[in-house]
Formats: structure tokens, sequence, C-alpha cells
């Protein structure tokens, strides 16, 4: 855990009480800080009672008490409507932070001696496995690594930090939103894409919610910018005219006169006097495919500005292991293979995953977001047949209608008996994939517990297989 700084005696009201709520919580106790917790949902306000935290009615609390109001991210801040704990904050003056925002503030308090290294990574998509990576990359070039945020553990659950400790950070546009203060050595923007509107309004809203990772660089520090769409390419160029850090543009689909890019799998470094050829990433098993190579290079980015070696940190990118729920191999039953890509939340990520096969059972399906999976039509040849569950299913049958064979599933677990029955019967080798170009909230609490349900489907498959042998 990481004591917060900055509110020792001081009252902070914590709305929503998840996992980044409760470790909050804990965090802000434990550097001297009173809480007073509130959730409305009972099973949360009974676990976070369960640890002995002080529950508050926040909705008939006395809100000049508080010095902060440290936010959940997935609670609304100004989109669709702000949530009433945000107009009661801003009614008494109280100001409103996350934990990313606590995180810095301790950051920014500690001695110079005791300042770790942060790499703050953030994108539409790509941005847990260019995480992970960053985190491999250092751990095997020998650094005191921890990872989190957005992806795994929150940051305040980490490991307190010292001078030697590199911190590699995912950051969504809700925790960017709630994010003031923190200064990252290396700063990773991967690609930028419509997404979560319905949270913040606007296209230029969600931009300017990514583009807060940038705040607060200069001399010395390292900004990461994918430039392969026209967003990421604005944001280099306007950067790159500020002229403050070193800002390495990064791509997966052109050669660059300066910067990192693939072109056919091979990863080229062109940020001194010529491009040099570092590694082949058509070795890289765990990295299939251009997204992947575009995570890589930022990934090899971001650790030269770490000051890893750069041949090393090329060398380690060839053992990455790959990441849970991301393209991710679960099992494998006679000529049928299951791709768990529970991750793939939109259309754009889905695009990764359809692009990456000549033919695919795929299982699609969940909470639409803004577009559904009309940007896709172009892959639809690439689809055997679609298994379409949850409340997206009768509109993405509408959209594939005459244009891929598609079934209304419902379930998760029906849709799996049906794409295997389906692959088994075609002969040769088939994909199931699940890749669902959706949110999962109705059906699971996240992305991966939806995975999780995947893979157990999957494993009752294989157990009835092995019986009926």
């Amino acid at each position: 855990m990481i004591p917060v700084r900055g509110f020792e005696g001081k009252t902070v009201a914590v709305f929503g009480l998840a996992r980044t709520g409760l470790a909050a919580a804990r965090a802000l106790v434990a550097g001297g800080a009173q809480v007073a917790l509130w959730d409305e949902k009972p099973e949360s306000r009974a676990a976070a009672q369960a640890e002995g935290l002080p529950l508050v009615d926040l909705a008939t609390a006395d809100w000049s008490q508080f010095a902060a109001l440290m936010l959940s991210p997935g609670v609304p801040l100004t989109h669709p409507a702000p949530h009433w704990t945000v107009e009661k904050a801003k009614a008494a003056g109280v100001e409103i932070v996350g934990d990313m925002e606590l995180f810095a503030r301790t950051v920014n308090a500690a001695p110079e001696h005791k300042r770790p290294k942060i790499v703050a990574v953030t994108g539409t998509n790509g941005k847990s496995t260019t995480t992970a990576l960053i985190g491999h990359v250092c751990a095997q070039a020998g650094r005191d690594v921890r990872i989190g945020g957005n992806i795994g553990v929150g940051v305040l659950d980490l490991e307190d930090m010292h001078g030697g400790a590199v911190y590699v950070l995912e950051m969504s546009s809700y925790q960017l939103d709630l994010t003031s203060s923190l200064h990252a050595d290396v700063t990773v923007i991967l690609n930028i894409s419509p997404d979560h509107l319905e949270r913040h309004g606007t296209m230029e809203n969600y931009v300017a919610a990514k583009r807060r990772i940038l705040a607060n660089q200069g001399k010395g520090d390292t900004a990461v910018i994918g430039v392969d769409d026209a967003w990421g390419q604005q944001i280099c160029t306007e950067i790159t005219a500020a002229n403050r850090r070193t800002i390495v543009p990064v791509s997966a689909s052109k050669a660059m006169g300066r910067g990192v890019y693939v072109l056919n799998g091979l990863l080229y470094d062109a940020m001194g006097e010529r491009a040099q050829e570092v590694a082949d990433l058509n070795r890289a098993r765990s990295l299939p495919g251009r997204h992947n190579w575009q995570n890589a290079a930022a990934a090899y980015a971001a650790a030269k500005g770490l000051g890893i070696d750069p041949q090393e940190a090329a060398e380690h990118l060839l053992t990455f292991p790959g990441l849970a729920h991301r393209m991710e191999t679960v099992a494998t039953l006679g000529r049928v293979r299951f791709v768990n890509d529970s991750k793939a939340t939109n259309a754009d990520a889905a695009r990764q995953a359809l692009s990456s096969y000549p033919k695919s059972y795929w299982i699609a399906g969940g909470r639409a977001k803004t577009g559904g999976i009309e940007p896709l039509e172009d892959l639809f040849g690439r689809v055997a047949k679609a298994y379409l569950i949850g409340e997206a299913s009768a509109d993405f049958a509408k959209t594939l209608k005459g244009k891929a064979p598609a079934v209304e599933c419902g379930a998760l677990d029906v849709a799996v008996a049906q794409a295997y029955a389906d692959a088994s019967k075609a002969g040769g080798d088939a994909i199931v994939l699940l890749s669902p170009a959706c949110a999962s909230f109705d059906q699971y609490p996240d992305f991966e517990a939806r995975g999780e349900a995947f893979r157990a489907a999957v494993q009752r498959l294989t157990h009835a297989a092995k019986g009926a042998a």
C-alpha cells in the first residue's frame, strides 16, 4: 500500500466502494487522514464495514467538513449528468480527485531521492497489453517495477515507493479526468478513436481527457505518441511545436524519418542519425498483428525513455508471455482453438482480433458502444458465423443480416457451445473467437469476469469431450 500524503488530520469523502474506492480509503487512513465512505449498493457498504472503515451517508452529510471528494472513476463526473456527489462537492467548494491524483500528490510530496520513475500509458486500445509489456521489459532489465492502475492492482494498493522503483500505470480517460498533478517521466498515448462518448459528451472532451496524461512534463521527460490515427498525429504535431520534452512518434504502418516504427514485423529505431532494425517481432508469439506491433514499438520507446539499453529492451519484447483476456488462447479442442479477447470492448479493439484470422466463429455482443459493429463491415467476410449475446444481440443481428451468418444466443455459454458445434463440423483448423466489441456491464461486472466465464464454458466443453472419449 502507498500511504496518501497531504490530507493528514483532514476528512476526505470517498464515494464508490469497489476496488479503487476501498484502496483509496485504506491509503488515506494509512497516511493520517480521516475518511467518510459511501456507496449506493448495500453490498459495497457492507464490504467497507467489514474492514472497519467508517460509513457516512453523503446524501445528508455536512460537506463543509470535507477537504476533498475521492470519486471512483466509474462515477459520472460531467456526462451524461454530474453525479449527485459531484454537485454537492461543487456547491460546497470541495475539490474532486481520483486515486491517481492522490498517488500523484504523494509522489510530489516525497523527497527527491525517494521519488520513483513513473510511466503512464493511455489510448483507446492496446493500453493494457502495452502497460504489461513495458512492465515485463523493465522487470527483465532488473528494475523494481510495479504494474497497476486501470489494469490489475489499483495504484494505491501497489507496494510503497522508493527512489529505485518504476511504476508502470495504465490510465483510463475516466481516471485522467480526475487527475491534475501527475508528472510522468514517460507518457504513452497509443491511439485515439471514438469511445466512451456517453461519458465524455463529445470526441473533443474525450481527446482532452487523454491529453491530460501529458500535463506537467518538461525537459528530460519522454512522450511516446502513436501517429497511425489523425488524433494522435495532431497531438504529436502540437506538442512537438512546444519543444519541451523528448517526443517519440511510433507507427505500425509507415516508415518515418524520426521515430520508432514497424514494417512487416520488423522493429526500427529511427531516433538517431539513421533507422536501425532492432527486433523481428514475427518471433514474438504473444504479439501477433499490426496492433501488437504498435504496442511493442511504444513499449520499446518507453523503455529507452527510462534509460534501458535499446538492444536489451528489444530482446525482452520477444519473451513477453501475453496478457489475459487479450487474444489469449485458452484451450484447443481437436482442431478448434478458443481465443479469449474479452478485453475488446469496442469495435476498434475487435477489429484487431478479427483481422488476425482469415475466418473465425465470432462471439460478439454485450452493451454496445456508439456505432455498434457497423465500422467492422469490411471484415464481415472473415466471419464464418456470428454468435450474438447480451443487449446488443438484436441490433447486431440486423447489422449482419445478408453480410454474415448470425444467430442470437443470449448467454455466453450457449454461444460457446453452438460455436464449437459449428466449428468442429466444418473440418480443418478453426477459431472460436470471443471479441465482443461491447462493454460487459449488461451481464458481467467487467471484461475480466466475462473472459473468465468464457474460459469456464470452454473448460466444460473440454471435460465433456474427455468424458465422451
